[in-house]
């Protein structure tokens, strides 16, 4: 089995919601798909991110890996006249009560959607608000302490999965993982909030550039992290 095919692999599939902070994602659409939902273009090219991310890897991801999760919750929720008329949003939060098809594809579909729009080729150049970083160095002591908890936790989720940083249901910051395609905004996660920030680690996130080092590929990804969304989403959810 070659690099390309151990990718292509666990495309299962999920979809976009408008997040608890806001409108869905802003960004143009790609290609029309069957269905209500479709696949947002990439809001840079797929070259942008490197050398943090490579530019194949972003291709396969984007147009192959997330169109999947489109394309499947598109013909899940055709299959099933009660989940027609459905904004992703409602069925996420409510994925424990949805067919898998739905809970795996709209999950998918959303958290990739959030994963764009949460990288920046200008990432390096950029930092969080004033406010934002303030909550982040009195939940985590500073920002090196904050990415190196986020980074532990990345690392540390077994198999297939997320990383995120939550305005928690209390109100404070968290970090928090989700396996498969979950994210915090579902009635099944363990953790509950509003994603903020939010890294894949599903080996086709990063197996053609990092092979197995999983620890190596989340700490270049903040090379890339879009600070000023992680703070308008933020400023959002304290307005929630």
């Amino acid at each position: 089995m070659n690099r390309r095919m151990i990718l292509m692999g666990g495309a299962a599939a999920l979809a976009v919601l408008p997040l608890k902070l806001g409108a869905a994602p802003a960004f143009a659409q790609a290609a029309a798909t069957d269905g209500p939902f479709k696949l947002p273009a990439l809001p840079y090219e797929p070259n942008a991110l490197e050398p943090a991310i490579d530019a194949e890897t972003m291709s396969l991801h984007h147009d192959k890996h997330h169109q999947a999760y489109v394309t499947n919750l598109n013909k899940a929720v055709a299959a099933d006249p009660q989940l027609q008329g459905k904004d992703l949003e409602t069925l996420i939060r409510d994925a424990g009560q949805r067919p898998a098809a739905v809970r795996n594809n709209g999950g998918g579909h959303w958290n990739h959607s959030f994963f764009w729009e949460t990288m920046s080729p200008t990432g390096k150049q950029s930092a969080p608000s004033p406010e934002l970083l303030a909550a982040i160095n009195s939940s985590f002591g500073s920002m090196d302490e904050f990415t190196e908890k986020f980074n532990a936790a990345g690392a540390g989720r077994f198999g297939s999965g997320w990383v995120w940083l939550i305005k928690d249901d209390q109100g404070k910051l968290a970090i928090t993982t989700t396996p498969n395609q979950d994210n915090p905004l579902m009635d099944v996660a363990e953790v509950k909030g509003t994603p903020i920030l939010g890294n894949d680690v599903w080996e086709h996130a990063y197996y053609l550039k990092y092979n197995n080092r999983r620890p190596d590929y989340l700490k270049a990804w903040w090379q890339v992290v879009n600070w000023p969304k992680a703070s308008e989403r933020y400023a959002l959810a304290n307005k929630a």
